[in-house]
């Protein structure tokens, strides 16, 4: 049995107390949830395509563990980019040790750091400019609007498998692109791409208005929250703070209250994030804080990973894809734990 589960049974086996109990403990509520039916909503902080979590994130998709996303431009943009230009990505091990004049050297190469990796600037950037760029002046010309993502949907399916350097199969926007995930990418104008839209505003090459607001991202959002809430219910997944996760799970209180309509409310919590709990910290705060905001009840299955995101999300979720190969065998060996 262990031999077709290795990672549920490390977990189960090695992770009893602290952080490591909060991993087993949402594992394990997060399989149950998908067993009964229930669906489960991401949201995805920080530069975790450039840490190329799309390894686990885009099998994780394909075998229906994810129901819908919210990212920030940056990771949406970035997953893209490890697709087309992986070969020419360059790592910097030794970052912690740089100096300013090293990272000046990073700049004139024409890479763009990210922690101990590195976006090719004319192999990422400019690359999949001269896509995108014609799609938006495109739109503008026959009068069409879109949501940001759409845009990046209609080309990363556009493709050819001649212009893939990184392996598709680990490209978690092509899954959620081929799954036509419901996504809201909240804040994209903070993103290289969202710079380089503006830029062609104020050129007046395009209008802003072909990209839609985020306003009608969340506008959108509430009634694909009320179908994917239909049955058992979605869970809510957080990587990291900020916007990615700030924006969607409000869906639930705008539709109680702004909208005046019934809601069920998320039907799991979990965060994983290294900002340590502090006043006024959203990225830190306790989930007890979501209860006041209506976002989260009492009786709402809540976890709080305190810990790398690098580290805990790839191996939750290969964890979670033995147990959707293997359920039977997954069940024993959690109910032989008496979890």
């Amino acid at each position: 049995m262990t031999a077709q589960l290795p990672i549920l049974d490390f977990v189960l086996t090695n992770y009893k107390n602290f952080n490591a109990r909060a991993t087993r403990d949402a594992l394990v509520a997060y399989w149950r949830h998908i067993e009964r039916g229930g669906k489960m909503f991401w949201a995805v902080a920080g530069a975790m395509s450039s840490a190329q979590l799309g390894v686990t994130l885009a099998p994780a998709i394909r075998a229906g563990l994810i129901h819908g996303l919210s990212v920030t431009g940056a990771n949406l943009e970035e997953s893209l980019f490890r697709l087309v230009a992986h070969h020419s990505y360059k790592d910097f091990p030794e970052y912690r040790y740089f100096t300013k004049a090293d990272d000046t050297k990073i700049l004139e190469q024409r890479m763009r750091r990210v922690t101990d990796t590195s976006i090719p600037e004319d192999e990422a950037f400019r690359a999949v400019e001269k896509y995108i760029v014609p799609m938006w002046t495109g739109a503008s010309a026959r009068g069409e609007r879109r949501f940001w993502h759409e845009y990046f949907y209609e080309m990363v399916t556009a493709l050819e498998p001649a212009q893939h350097e990184g392996n598709p199969s680990q490209c978690w926007l092509l899954a959620a692109a081929e799954a036509k995930l419901p996504i809201v990418v909240p804040g994209y104008e903070d993103s290289t791409f969202g710079n380089i839209f503006a830029s062609h505003v104020k050129l007046g090459e395009c209008s802003a208005s072909v990209a839609k607001s985020g306003i009608e991202y969340m506008a959108a959002f509430y009634d694909q929250y009320k179908a994917l809430s239909e049955g058992e219910g979605i869970g809510f997944f957080q990587i990291g703070g900020g916007i990615a996760g700030d924006f969607p799970i409000c869906v639930v209180p705008s539709i109680k209250y702004d909208l005046a309509e019934p809601v069920k409310p998320w039907a799991y919590f979990c965060q994983i994030s290294d900002s340590t709990t502090s006043y006024g910290s959203y990225s830190g705060a306790t989930p007890n804080e979501k209860i006041t905001w209506d976002k989260l009840t009492e009786t709402t299955p809540m976890f709080v990973i305190e810990s790398d995101a690098t580290i805990v999300a790839p191996l939750l979720l290969r964890a979670l894809l033995e147990c959707k190969a293997h359920p039977v065998e997954a069940n024993a060996m959690i109910a032989a734990l008496g979890l």
